[in-house]
């Protein structure tokens, strides 16, 4: 398989900082959350998706997906049992022909039916990488073998065209179930999943315009493509990668670089998010400074993640540390900014009313906007309840942070997100602290007697003249390498970097957005007294940094002509979206 990089042994980074707490806070206020997993099986027993040709069916593999990712980095026990029992009730919702589905044979294969039976795959198969149980993951492969062929004898050429299985996106939303054929594929070995892959994507995963062609020609953006939904494509492009790693086709992995680079230039927002137009690519680079109603929803959770999935597995399969950066800038922002931390209640606007929170807000603000404003991909349960799509994806990307600050090469370690607390490599370990502030970070490695493998860490584009010394000794870095590799380090060996981050703007479009290293600033009417909206001279601007309120990262106070602008961590605003003055603002008009 292509890779070239992989993720750690399971419960070997243990952090301290903010990357611990929020993937600790989402182990705890979800997904131990043993009732509401039991509510998430049982739609496959009532068929409740086919009333309203709905999306139930996902529930379970989303967050299955991203409960698998977290225990990888933290590894409950409890989390575990409650894993295992979930697994065991989807596999006894299996009927006799295989199928394990929200909707019933009479009404299969159109709404979100393949989308929901994607998700089965996904769930299953990521819990059959962490189960301890052999005879357990006997019974999992055997069952999505039954549960895949089931579709692959009904779909397919001469059958149904993938394509028409969902009158949603061209059928962008089917196609994606790609990724997890591959990945049956790769714990198989079984050639009709790989076929079966091979004729999806000769499908060109749209209706409207194959994808592939599209991408490869290169003549739209994004946001001329013949669907735009952002997220539903981002996933197909996941199973284009995960084609790539079992055949080695270097053709499919320069289309996802040239995709994710066309979304990169062309619709990331400066939090790491995209769709400033509901959950739609739109051109946002141009669209994210334009003011909008409170009540307008725009760049989905849903797309926040896996966006840094896409980049993370681009990541794996390339080493290429750039995009490790926009994980970075998605996490640190957009998804740690989505965190309802405080469960607070949100707007729900199927109900048009306010209800009990989730554990993610759906949607990000960016200009003078509050959080809350909508439960995305809302759905009640027959019994009860409800849910949302950005509620079960969000742990996906709260556990594969953390899970990803150090990843192993062939030749060595490579450090990618810099967190306090300690990492154990083989045979040595390494003690770390970093201070986010002040952009310090020091490393002891201990060794036992043990040779210490190749250390690479990766330089931050946003540091400032970074410098980096060794046992106190000042050693070069090239300011303009995108990494440092260290050899031959010794048992108690001292590595201190100095990123040196300072206050950093973005002129566009008569706007102006600030950052501090990796964090993008936002203005706060909660923490402040008068307007959030008002205009801001760029002239003989200054700053002073001030130390971090509650839920704070960042706080500094910005001077200018006009008086002074407090300035604090995007991902602490907003937070309190249930009290009068809680909108967020990013982008600011200059004056």
């Amino acid at each position: 398989m292509k890779q070239a990089l992989k993720h750690l042994k399971i419960g070997t980074q243990h952090y301290e900082g903010a990357a611990d707490h929020y993937a600790r806070f989402i182990l705890g206020a979800q997904l131990k959350d043993r009732a509401l997993w039991q509510k998430f099986v049982k739609v496959y027993s009532t068929r409740e998706d086919a009333a309203d040709d709905g999306w139930r069916g996902e529930y379970f593999g989303k967050m299955m997906r991203g409960a698998c990712i977290t225990y990888a980095y933290l590894p409950d026990e409890e989390l575990y049992a409650v894993l295992e029992e979930t697994v065991r009730a989807l596999l006894s919702a299996q009927d006799e022909k295989g199928r394990i589905a929200t909707y019933p044979i009479e009404h299969e294969f159109c709404g979100w039916d393949l989308w929901c039976r994607k998700y089965v795959l996904v769930g299953c198969l990521y819990f059959y990488d962490i189960c301890k149980d052999a005879a357990l993951r006997e019974d999992i492969l055997s069952a999505m073998k039954k549960h895949a062929d089931y579709i692959l004898d009904r779909i397919g050429e001469g059958k149904i065209s993938v394509l028409d299985t969902s009158v949603w996106w061209g059928g962008l939303n089917s196609s994606s179930i790609l990724e997890p054929i591959v990945e049956l594929y790769k714990k198989t070995a079984e050639p009709r999943y790989l076929a079966f892959a091979e004729y999806i994507l000769r499908e060109g995963g749209c209706k409207d315009g194959n994808l592939l062609d599209i991408v490869k020609e290169g003549a739209l953006l994004p946001h001329e493509y013949p669907t735009t939904k952002a997220y539903e494509m981002m996933s197909y492009f996941e199973g284009i990668l995960a084609y790539y790693e079992v055949t080695g086709k270097e053709e499919y992995l320069r289309l996802t670089e040239t995709f994710a680079e066309a979304v990169r230039e062309n619709e990331i927002t400066v939090i790491g998010c995209a769709g400033c137009n509901s959950e739609q690519f739109n051109h946002s680079v141009e669209k994210e400074m334009e003011p909008v109603s409170d009540k307008t929803i725009m760049q989905e959770t849903c797309v926040t993640v896996t966006w840094m999935r896409l980049q993370e597995r681009l990541l794996l399969d390339t080493g290429n540390v750039g995009y490790a950066e926009r994980m970075e800038a998605s996490a640190l922002n957009a998804l740690y900014g989505a965190v309802n931390l405080y469960k607070n209640p949100q707007f729900c606007k199927e109900e048009k009313a306010l209800l009990p929170g989730v554990p993610f807000d759906s949607y990000s603000p960016l200009v003078a906007q509050p959080r809350g404003v909508g439960i995305g991909g809302y759905k009640k349960f027959a019994d009860g309840g409800y849910y949302g799509c950005c509620a079960c994806i969000g742990a996906a990307g709260t556990g594969l942070y953390p899970l990803s600050s150090v990843l192993k090469g062939e030749d060595g370690y490579l450090f990618l997100f810099y967190e306090t607390g300690k990492i154990e490599l083989d045979g040595v370990s390494a003690e770390a602290i970093y201070d986010s502030l002040e952009g310090k970070y020091t490393l002891t490695i201990h060794t036992d007697g043990a040779s210490c493998p190749i250390l690479t860490f990766r330089i931050p584009s946003w540091a400032n003249a970074p410098t980096l010394s060794i046992n106190g000794k000042d050693a070069p870095v090239d300011p303009t390498a995108k990494s440092y590799t260290a050899k031959e380090l010794r048992d108690g060996d001292v590595l201190s970097f100095d990123f040196a981050p300072s206050l950093r703007a973005l002129e566009r479009n008569g706007k102006v957005a600030f950052f501090y290293g990796p964090y993008v600033l936002a203005r706060d009417e909660g923490k402040e007294k008068g307007k959030i909206t008002s205009k801001i001279s760029l002239s003989a601007l200054s700053y002073k940094t001030e130390d971090p309120e509650e839920g704070e990262t960042i706080r500094l106070l910005l001077h200018s002509e006009k008086g002074e602008i407090l300035l604090t961590d995007y991902a602490s605003c907003g937070k309190h979206w249930d009290r009068p003055r809680s909108r967020v603002s990013v982008w600011h008009t200059v004056r």
